[in-house]
C-alpha cells in the first residue's frame, strides 16, 4: 500500500499504523512527534549554586534515553556516565517530577511506561522496581502534575489517557480508578496547568483539544463541560502558560491560543488566534517567568519564539524569529533559569542548545552545539536536582 508523502509528513508513521492496525498489525512507529510538557521549568523554582540540571532525551530508533549534565554557565551538555540508558521499544515522551527524583518514558511500540530513579549527584538512571508499567496502545506523551503525585499518558492508538498515582518513596506507578479515560482520536500531547487543577490533551485526528478536571485527592480525570474544544488542523503539541493554553497545529501551520476559565477549565479562543507558525509545527515549550512561547517546526527546520501578552494571551513573534535548528526539530524544553533552550533534531540525531535572551526572546547557539544523541531523538525534559 502506498501513502501520499504529504499525509505521511502530517500524520507520522505511528498515526498511519493506528489507521492500518486492523488489517496489518502495529509496526515500528519511526518518528511520531508528540509534545510531552510545555516546559520542565516552573517559575517558582530557581537554580542555585548548589543544584545541578540534567537533560534527558528519548531516542526512538535506538530504544534508549540519553542523559546530559548542563553546564550552569554556558548551557553546554555533557553526557551522564552510563548514558544512554535502555528503555522499551520506540520511546517518545519523557517527563520528570518537579523534585527531580524520577524520570518517566513512554514506549510507543511496547505500550508501556519505563520509570527510573535519578541519581542526584551523577544524573544516572536506575529502573524503578516493577518498571515498565502497562499503558494503553501506542503511548506517546507523558506529563507529571505539579504536586508530583500523579502521572498522565496520552495513548495515540487506543485514543485514551491513562492516569497513575506515583509512589513518593519508590516512583512506582499505580493506575487510577476508572483509568484510562477516552479522548479524541489520536491524542499526541498531554499537559497540566501550573497548579494541577486541569489536564489538556491535543487530539490530532479530530482537530480538537480535550480538557479535564483533576481530582486533587485521587488524580482521577473528569471531562470539562464543553470539551472537546476546537483546535487547528492536526494539533500535535500543547502548552500551558499562566491562564492560557496553546496548541501547535501541524497541518494548518499555526498556533491556537485559548483563555482558561479558572473555575471550570473551559477554553475560549484569544483575540487574533490562530497565530502563524513555521511548516509542520509540532512541539511547544513555555517560559512562564518571562512569557516566551517557543514552537518547533519540523518542515522548516526552525523554532519560532513569541512574546505572550499576559493580559490578552496574544502571541507576537520576537525579532529574528524563526531561528534555525537541525533537521526535523521535534522536542523542545527550557531550563529552570529560563536562560537555555534545548531542541531535539530527529533528522540529524542531535540536540541543539541555545541561550534565550530574557529581555528580547532571541536565541543564540551555545558553543559546541549541536550535541550528539541516539538515533531519532524525540522529546526532551530538563530536571533540577
Amino acid at each position: 500500500m502506498q501513502l501520499n508523502h504529504l499525509v505521511v509528513r502530517l500524520l507520522g508513521p505511528l498515526a498511519i499504523a493506528a489507521i492500518l492496525t486492523a488489517c496489518s498489525g502495529l509496526g515500528r512507529s519511526g518518528s511520531i512527534v508528540p509534545s510531552t510538557t510545555p516546559a520542565e521549568s516552573p517559575a517558582n523554582r530557581v537554580r542555585s549554586a548548589h543544584t545541578t540540571e540534567f537533560v534527558y532525551v528519548t531516542n526512538s530508533d535506538a530504544g534508549t534515553v540519553s542523559g546530559y549534565a548542563v553546564n550552569a554557565n554556558t548551557g553546554a551538555l555533557k553526557k551522564v556516565k552510563g548514558s544512554p540508558f535502555r528503555t522499551g521499544i520506540d520511546p517518545h515522551g519523557v517527563a520528570a517530577d518537579l523534585d527531580g527524583r524520577y524520570v518517566y518514558v513512554t514506549n510507543a511500540h511496547s505500550s508501556n511506561v519505563s520509570a527510573y530513579v535519578i541519581n542526584a549527584g551523577s544524573g544516572a538512571l536506575t529502573p524503578v522496581k516493577g518498571s515498565p508499567f502497562a499503558a494503553g496502545s501506542g503511548p506517546v506523551a507523558v506529563t507529571v502534575d505539579p504536586s508530583g503525585r500523579f502521572l498522565y499518558v496520552a495513548n495515540a492508538v487506543s485514543s485514551n489517557i491513562s492516569a497513575y498515582t506515583i509512589d513518593a518513596g519508590t516512583g512506582a506507578l499505580k493506575p487510577v480508578k476508572r483509568s484510562p479515560l477516552e479522548t479524541g482520536p489520536l491524542p499526541y500531547a498531554v499537559t497540566t496547568d501550573s497548579v494541577g487543577d486541569f489536564a489538556y490533551v491535543a487530539n490530532a485526528l479530530s482537530d480538537t483539544l480535550s480538557a479535564y478536571t483533576i481530582d486533587a485527592y485521587t488524580g482521577a480525570l473528569a471531562a470539562v463541560k464543553g470539551s472537546p474544544f476546537k483546535a487547528g488542523h492536526f494539533p500535535r503539541g500543547v502548552g500551558v502558560d499562566l491562564g492560557y493554553v496553546y496548541t501547535a497545529n501541524r497541518a494548518s501551520a499555526n498556533v491556537s491560543g485559548y483563555k482558561v476559565n479558572e473555575r471550570s477549565g473551559a477554553l475560549r479562543p484569544v483575540k487574533g488566534s490562530p497565530f502563524a507558525a513555521g511548516t509542520y509545527p509540532s512541539a511547544i515549550a513555555i517560559d512562564p517567568s518571562n512569557g516566551w512561547v517557543l514552537v518547533t517546526s519540523t518542515g522548516s527546520d526552525t523554532v519560532s519564539v513569541y512574546a505572550d501578552n499576559a493580559v490578552t494571551g496574544t502571541l507576537t513573534p520576537v525579532k529574528g524569529s524563526p531561528f534555525r535548528t537541525g533537521i526535523e526539530p521535534e522536542g523542545i524544553a527550557i531550563d529552570f533559569t529560563g536562560l537555555f533552550v534545548y531542541v531535539t533534531n530527529n533528522g540529524t540525531s542531535t540536540i541543539s542548545a541555545y541561550k534565550l535572551n530574557p529581555i528580547s526572546g532571541t536565541l543564540t547557539r551555545v558553543t559546541g552545539s549541536p550535541f550528539k544523541t541516539g538515533r531519532s531523538p524525540q522529546q526532551a525534559a530538563v530536571v533540577l536536582e
